[in-house]
């Protein structure tokens, strides 16, 4: 059971954690470009990024002596590799071109609900009514907005970008869910260390084939380098550790204020303007995400010991 300092410890951690994951969307858009003037492309931002990541987390590994993990520890850590390696990183990237910062920090805005209710069921948790309630809302709202500001000409409809970003939550919310869970036994560092050589095999030939072909701005290598480093690597060190400690259901909700700064870096970074509705959707989406932490999760019932001892015959 956590105490009241580490999951205070954990909160503030977790908060490190969204900050340094809330310039990603901005930074992403300026490596990918527009429709008008594309740099790179989505391909390459997710699995580059992660190439650079992995070169890190090989120093890193070796510099602290990190164990080898355990048999039982491939698979989740292929499972978050999946998610936050694969999953996320390529799913934004190639909906950033067609979609501004803000646009998308409105759809991630159902990310802290995701992230517990998997946490929840990895835990073996019980969140109430009322917590699936407020996902059911979030979530409806999320699509409301993606179908508002469609541009559909067909009336309201939800774009291919706003599906790609939806995934994009699923793949986070997972593998945020199972990167927390090995964090528990592993240092939170070593766990997206090890999950990014995991997918070295794949990520290095595939990035290498994708490498732009023309000449990018330096403004798309410096968003580059800070997804590979600060996204895809250094975010992960304090995300991972305040979830642990202050467990993933509860440190999930910090992800609240994650839609807000991504729509502020937005706006020196970009150029990127908000509107109200935009601003409207953002608070709405935040509310929910608000009400549901206040929501009850209860904890499994543990089986009392004589129970579970086989009777005598």
């Amino acid at each position: 059971m956590n105490t009241k300092a580490q999951i205070t410890k954990g909160l503030w951690l977790g908060l490190l954690g969204i900050v340094i994951f809330s310039v990603t969307l901005p930074m992403t858009r300026l490596a990918v470009g527009t429709p008008e003037a594309p740099q790179m492309s989505g391909l390459f931002i997710a699995l580059g990024r992660a190439v650079v990541a992995a070169g890190l987390s090989a120093v890193f590994l070796l510099a602290t002596r990190a164990p080898f993990p355990r048999r039982e520890d491939w698979w989740p850590l292929a499972v978050t590799a999946g998610g936050v390696v694969f999953g996320f990183p390529l799913f934004t990237s190639i909906a950033m071109r067609h979609v501004e910062a803000v646009h998308a920090s409105v759809i991630l805005g159902a990310l802290p609900l995701a992230t517990a209710a998997v946490g929840a069921l990895l835990h073996r948790q019980r969140p109430s009514a009322g917590f699936w309630l407020c996902a059911a809302l979030g979530s409806a709202l999320v699509v409301a907005f993606a179908m508002l500001r469609s541009g559909s000409s067909a009336g309201l409809a939800i774009s291919p970008a706003d599906l790609l970003l939806l995934a994009a939550v699923l793949c986070a919310a997972v593998g945020y869910g199972y990167g927390a869970k090995l964090s528990q036994r592993m240092r939170a560092e070593h766990v997206i260390c090890w999950a990014l050589l995991l997918a070295l095999p794949l990520t290095l030939p595939l990035a290498a084939l994708s490498w732009p072909a023309g000449p990018i701005k330096a403004s798309a290598w410096w968003g580059f380098g800070y997804v590979g480093v600060f996204s895809m690597w250094l975010g992960f060190f304090a995300w991972y550790r305040g979830l642990a400690l202050g467990g993933t259901v509860r440190v999930s909700q910090v992800q609240l204020v994650q839609p807000f700064l991504s729509m502020l870096f937005a706006v020196p970074l970009l150029g990127e303007r908000l509107d109200a509705v935009t601003v409207g959707f953002g608070l709405a989406v935040i509310a929910t995400v608000f009400i549901g932490k206040k929501m009850p999760v209860h904890q499994p019932v543990a089986m009392p010991e004589s129970l579970l001892r086989p009777r005598k015959t």
